[in-house]
């Protein structure tokens, strides 16, 4: 009777370990899979977040030149005007925060008073120089376009551009008259995101034209409201050798 009760208690053990052995491989499999998962959603995180840190930092401004003004024209780009210093694109520091302000707090000097990025409280601030280095004079158009706009904040956005030490302030027309706002021009195409274009005639062989960005956010603009804090802006500059309507 003890063998037979013996041999039971072994079947009885055996199957107990067989049930065991098949939830642990289940668990490692079950394991394995989350963990493939993880990696998986975790790579994707990692590419989004490049994305979007390409695609939306925060105050980027870059200027560059189109391939005819560079390569058959030998206009070129230049942070400091130097004839050995000359590049086909240029990159401002950023700005990570910006609070609306007068343009009368922005320095009188901001025109001359650096070249590259020379940000100040609470405006963006870059200077730079075209220069004729070919054996034309060629006509050139400069555009500046807004390529992104969270929560609307180019509604109350001012863009000074000096052009060789004479500014033009730019602004969108007035949200409820739809007029200029005062002492600016009006942005080129709104629906279009173009804010500046401008042609630049008679630049001749050895000449180089200096300019000066200013971006601030105009605290006097009656769209300058509440509902643009958390805003973001994300805006470049180009140099064409024509413009095509």
């Amino acid at each position: 009777m003890k063998r037979k009760s013996k041999k039971g208690n072994n079947v009885k053990n055996l199957g107990y370990v067989k049930v065991t052995a098949e939830k642990v491989h289940r668990r490692k499999i079950f394991a394995r899979i989350v963990r493939i998962v993880f990696i998986f959603l975790l790579m994707i995180l990692a590419v989004s977040y490049f994305f979007l840190y390409v695609i939306f930092k925060v105050g980027s401004f870059t200027v560059s030149l189109d391939r005819n003004l560079a390569n058959d024209k030998n206009i070129y780009l230049s942070e400091t005007g130097k004839t050995d210093d000359t590049q086909k694109e240029l990159s401002a520091i950023s700005l990570d925060y910006m609070d609306n302000i007068s343009k009368h707090w922005i320095s009188e000097d901001v025109d001359t008073e650096a070249d590259g990025s020379h940000n100040g409280p609470n405006y963006f601030a870059y200077s730079f120089y075209v220069m004729n280095r070919g054996s034309e004079t060629v006509n050139y158009w400069y555009e500046t376009d807004i390529d992104d706009s969270i929560r609307n904040v180019d509604k109350a956005i001012r863009i000074m551009i000096y052009r060789n030490g004479n500014p033009t302030v730019y602004a969108k027309r007035n949200g409820t008259t739809h007029e200029p706002e005062v002492d600016t021009k009006p942005f080129y195409s709104e629906d279009e995101g173009i804010a500046v274009l401008e042609e630049r005639e008679e630049f001749t062989p050895g000449s180089i034209d200096r300019y000066t960005v200013v971006i601030w956010i105009e605290g006097d603009d009656p769209d300058c409201l509440n509902d643009l804090l958390g805003g973001e802006l994300k805006m470049h500059m180009d140099f064409k050798e024509e413009h095509i309507s």
